[in-house]
């Protein structure tokens, strides 16, 4: 049939189980954005306050799905500004497209009205990206381009469409979605031999020690890593990207690991004869010092990436592959294993240290969130900003099922959050969403709050409020001297409160230890039909614990920080 470009482009996001996109409407996307008013009863079009609050939607989407998120932007500053939302997809392997408009082809290259050369911005922060000059090939780079952001080691990809393209008339014919090719050739031989040799390394092995990542998550991976971990007769720890790959009621759970992972994973690792790693980068922030890191243990590494390999660990085994299929593979040759150590490790308390408030200031992060797990059982999605905030909703809140933890983790983009956290509770809203947010970070994106109250997208945005950069404060508090530079807030003076009414968004504020469980069965309760927002007023000198300085050895976590000291 004869369409247009415009009405492509909605066929092509239907035809490959588009139902939901986010963005912002401008000129040189004005004929999607007609195509969308006559669609509107397919697809359904979400509004941001930001272009970056809208890639950061349409990942959070991604992340509580497992789709592909889609969001729209116009050419120059509209697609200028999705680059931090593709950057953070990016770094944490994110499936996403993003289609962007740009001047007519007549016009690109003469310093137009609102143009830039976005595929050649965003080519060091995508998985690909395209430019589309010619109506005939507007299809197939679509359908490519939710193949490529949705296969082997996913990510996101760009789509610049040209306004005169969006005009022109070609011939649609609908095409059934193609998710049978990946990446990455695999050479099958070399993999058995692979297998071969992790097989034998488990078998030896008398202190395995399991650790997950977020391609545990992508790849669906969850009930092989568990059969992998009672097989092996192993603990599991699970990188920040992979927080629900790994029930963590299950007694084998023992934490993170790393940065800011607990004394039990750090002990785990430090005695461990055999280390398994799946679906993970070995991120700077797991390894530490990486000449010491896990240094009398042999190495296992599974992961769809090659490039991943002898990266920043040097491994003893590597397996190239679909962690799924892999770990199957690994499942049915492995014999039951019965490890003294494992217990041993499961079962000692290496004291993790317990946050403590003030006089003044007597609610702790930890009261609360471990609160908030208990109210939820555990069911709620939780998305995040970055820094303090993070790691206490990564530290405990205890993730029962994958895709339940949106955070952006190789980045680290405060402003995150709240977008993400609007578009997991469209993509499953079933689930209790909350966001956990800083003060700070807060701060950055709290224009979305608008986004929540004109779509009544019932989320509750709980804004951890210390009145500093918590994070940055603690470092420059342990190596800068306490040289407290532009990290203290008190200035802002913000009234929450006020705040959310003037976006019609009820407010409740927690400062007592007494508030927490009546205000968060409130907030649970109003959450089921519209958007809440929790202020959180803690001291200022909390930290977050235990925490291994950067580049040093997984060896001794810090468990107090001195103030006086």
């Amino acid at each position: 049939m004869l369409l247009s470009g415009s009405d492509i482009i909605v066929e092509c996001l239907l035809e490959q189980g588009a139902d939901t996109v986010f963005g912002y409407p401008g000129g040189a996307v004005l004929n999607i954005y007609d195509s969308l008013y006559k669609y509107s009863d397919k697809i359904r079009h979400i509004i941001t306050s930001h272009e970056q609050g809208a890639c950061h939607a349409a990942d959070g989407f991604a992340r509580a799905s497992g789709k592909t998120g889609v969001v729209i932007a116009t050419s120059g500053p509209g697609a200028t500004n999705l680059t931090t939302g593709l950057a953070t997809a990016n770094m944490d392997s994110i499936p996403l497209v993003a289609i962007t408009g740009n001047v007519s082809t007549d016009l690109l290259g003469l310093d137009s009205f609102q143009e830039v050369d976005i595929t050649g911005v965003t080519i060091p922060i995508t998985k690909h990206n395209f430019i589309v000059k010619d109506i005939s090939e507007l299809a197939d780079t679509l359908r490519l381009a939710f193949k490529i952001a949705g296969s082997g080691r996913k990510g996101p990809v760009l789509v610049d469409i040209p306004k005169d393209i969006t005009a022109a008339m070609y011939e649609y014919e609908p095409v059934k979605p193609d998710n049978t090719t990946t990446r990455y050739d695999i050479n099958e031989e070399l993999r058995e031999q692979q297998i071969k040799a992790a097989l034998e390394f488990i078998e030896k092995s008398e202190k395995p020690f399991i650790y997950a990542g977020g391609g545990i998550i992508s790849a669906d991976a969850s009930e092989e890593l568990k059969t992998l971990a009672e097989l092996c007769d192993a603990p599991v720890s699970c990188s920040l990207m992979g927080q629900g790959a790994f029930d963590q009621t299950n007694r084998r759970y023992i934490g993170m690991l790393g940065m800011h992972g607990t004394v039990k994973s750090a002990a785990a690792l430090n005695s461990c004869d055999l280390f398994i790693g799946v679906g993970t980068r070995f991120s700077d922030r797991v390894i530490g010092d990486p000449s010491v890191f896990g240094k009398d243990a042999k190495f296992i590494h599974i992961d769809i990436d090659p490039a991943e390999f002898n990266k920043n660990v040097t491994v003893g085994c590597t397996i190239q592959g679909d962690v799924k299929e892999i770990m199957k593979a690994l499942c049915t040759e492995i014999k039951q294993k019965k490890n003294a150590w494992t217990d041993e490790i499961i079962e000692k308390d290496f004291g993790e240290p317990v946050l403590k408030g003030t006089a003044e200031l007597p609610v702790t992060p930890q009261a609360v969130i471990e609160k908030l797990d208990e109210l939820t059982d555990g069911q709620a999605v939780i998305a995040t900003e970055v820094g303090q905030n993070q790691m206490w909703a990564a530290q405990y809140y205890k993730y029962r099922e994958p895709r339940s933890f949106v955070s952006s983790g190789g980045l680290g983009t405060m402003g995150f959050g709240l977008g993400a956290a609007l578009g997991a509770k469209v993509a499953r809203p079933d689930k209790t969403v909350v966001n956990i947010a800083g003060d700070g970070s807060f701060a950055m994106n709290l224009n979305e709050l608008i986004t929540a109250s004109a779509h009544n997208i019932p989320i509750i945005e709980m804004v951890i409020n210390n009145n500093v950069l918590g994070m940055v404060r603690q470092w420059q508090r342990l190596f800068y001297n306490k040289h407290f530079s532009q990290t203290t807030l008190d200035a802002r003076h913000i009234d929450y409160v006020k705040l959310g009414e003037a976006f019609g968004i009820q407010t409740f504020v927690i400062e007592r230890v007494e508030d927490i469980e009546p205000i968060l069965k409130k907030a649970l309760e109003l959450s089921k039909s519209a958007p809440v927002m929790i202020e959180v007023r803690i001291d200022r000198d909390i930290n977050v614990l235990p925490m291994i300085p950067a580049g040093k050895p997984v060896v001794n976590p810090i468990t107090e920080i001195d103030l006086e000291a």
